[in-house]
């Protein structure tokens, strides 16, 4: 998998909760915003909150905080939910099929046109507006969607073999929300999703607090 240098990952994790307090404050017909008060909302240091900001290349005006419409620009721009960009999803299972409802997606740029399954019973249906098409065709499904990235929701077993069809026929950017790590060539980008590390981390908490 291509190693990119990529700077402040923790700090690019935690602009979208930053992005929903400030359309928060948009919402109520602030025009100016605070590292303080985005800070104080997420129970973070308002020192790293404006590292975090800076990195979107914004700056804020003393006493005034971010003018509001230029910092969502700015975060927009530089996570690049200000382009729209085709998502197909492989597996249309219960996750596959709840990825297709998240609304969100929509509103950062990710249109997801195509799901694909090797089950006969989901192929020629929609899950959310979402066309099914057999696993068999993705292939000529990806040369005339023409999208950009896969979400890899089948079981894991399949998902190499999947994952290098999907290569050959142009996809080079990859969410793989399965168990294993996808070997690709260089210049392909994955981003691997694991729902059992988040739940584990959730887990230690509660133990945690339980012991307290």
């Amino acid at each position: 998998m291509n190693k990119l240098k990529i700077p402040a990952v923790p700090s690019i994790r935690r602009l979208p909760s930053y992005m929903y307090i400030i359309r928060q404050a948009e919402a109520e017909g602030q025009e100016f915003i605070s590292g303080t008060v985005i800070a104080e909302e997420l129970h973070l240091e308002a020192i790293q909150v404006r590292k975090d900001l800076a990195i979107t290349g914004i700056i804020g005006k003393p006493k005034k905080g971010y003018p509001i419409k230029a910092l969502i620009d700015a975060i927009e721009n530089f996570l690049g939910w200000n382009t729209v960009r085709k998502a197909i999803i492989v597996g249309a299972g219960s996750l596959g099929t709840a990825l297709a409802g998240y609304q969100e997606f929509k509103s950062h740029g990710l249109s997801i046109v195509a799901a694909f399954d090797s089950d006969p019973g989901k192929i020629g249906k929609t899950i959310h507006d979402v066309p099914v098409f057999s696993i068999d065709f993705i292939a000529e499904k990806i040369k005339e969607l023409n999208p950009v990235i896969a979400l890899l929701t089948l079981p894991s077993s399949e998902a190499q073999a999947v994952a290098d069809n999907i290569v050959k026929a142009g996809i080079d950017v990859f969410w793989n929300f399965t168990n294993v790590k996808i070997k690709v060539p260089p210049h392909v980008l994955v981003e691997k999703e694991d729902l059992t590390s988040g739940y584990a981390m959730l887990g230690v908490m509660m133990n945690t607090r339980d012991a307290q």
